[in-house]
């Protein structure tokens, strides 16, 4: 088993070293409206910043915010200097435009890595802020030393923070790799070919004992919740056959936090090499 939570642990410890060199880390949080899920990943995520010694800001606005008072809040943040780190939670209510929210944030301080700019960074290749989670399936399989280079990488699941960045990732890390999904036709004969296999499509046990081979390494990125408790999308079985499996929970979620304080922590470097901006010249004829 994959130890997510002890992993987690060494690179919060990791953050709170760099924090502590930089001094001084700023991270800036908006919940809009009172979701419950949403609620408790705030809390989470506020917590563990906190820990580390980052300068949390908890911004809490009302379900009917209006969609301008929010862009201008955002506004406000991206000229904030003590804000290294931006985040909005999602979903947003319905009133309000996701799109124009996760656009309107610096894309030097998005560190869930979806602003449009890292995501067409990340397709390219170059450095930028890229989502928590993927981020986090990465460090797991460099922990372990999980062969990369060279083996086959099947991703069931295309959504924007997990599964095209993942896949991304894979690639650039030299991987051959296929993108599976709701409309793919025989998903067990490519799972069987997986020599990394990452599920993340939130379908409790959609990948069975016998769709994974042998030796491989499944990263279970499923988060489904039922009245007997909270399982995965990999079925637990699949560990007879799996060389390394990730636990849920305990696995990729804790991960996922504490690459978001790691991206936190990425933004404050950056912005801090960043060169000032040069006022342009005013013209004169």
């Amino acid at each position: 088993m994959i130890d997510g939570r002890a992993l987690a642990a060494k690179v919060r410890a990791e953050v709170a070293l760099e924090v502590a060199e930089l001094r001084h880390v700023g991270l800036a949080t908006v919940l809009v409206g009172d979701d419950p899920a949403s609620e408790v990943y705030i809390s989470l995520k506020q917590k563990a910043a906190q820990a580390v010694g980052i300068d949390a800001r908890d911004i809490r606005l009302p379900a009917d915010t209006p969609e301008s008072e929010l862009l201008a809040l955002l506004a406000d943040l991206n000229a904030d200097d003590a804000v290294d780190g931006l985040l909005v939670q999602l979903p947003l209510p319905g009133h309000i435009d996701e799109s124009a929210a996760v656009e309107a944030i610096d894309p030097g301080k998005d560190i869930d890595g979806i602003h449009p700019m890292n995501a067409g960074r990340l397709y390219l290749g170059r450095p930028g802020l890229v989502p928590g989670t993927p981020l986090g399936i990465m460090r797991m399989l460099e922990e372990y030393e999980i062969e990369i280079e060279g083996a086959r990488a099947v991703v069931v699941g295309r959504s924007i923070i997990v599964g095209k960045p993942i896949a991304h990732l894979l690639l650039q890390a030299n991987a051959t790799v296929t993108i599976c999904h709701s409309r793919t036709e025989d998903l067990e004969r490519h799972t069987l070919d997986a020599d990394i296999l990452v599920a993340a499509v939130g379908r409790l046990h959609v990948i069975g004992a016998e769709m994974v081979k042998a030796g491989a390494a499944v990263i279970d990125v499923g988060m489904n919740r039922t009245e007997e408790g909270l399982f995965g999308d990999v079925d637990p079985s699949a560990a007879e056959h799996a060389a390394y499996l990730t636990p849920v929970p305990g696995g990729v979620g804790p991960m996922t936090i504490a690459m978001v304080l790691k991206n936190t922590v990425t933004a404050a470097r950056s912005r801090r090499d960043r060169p000032p901006e040069t006022p342009l010249a005013k013209h004169v004829d």
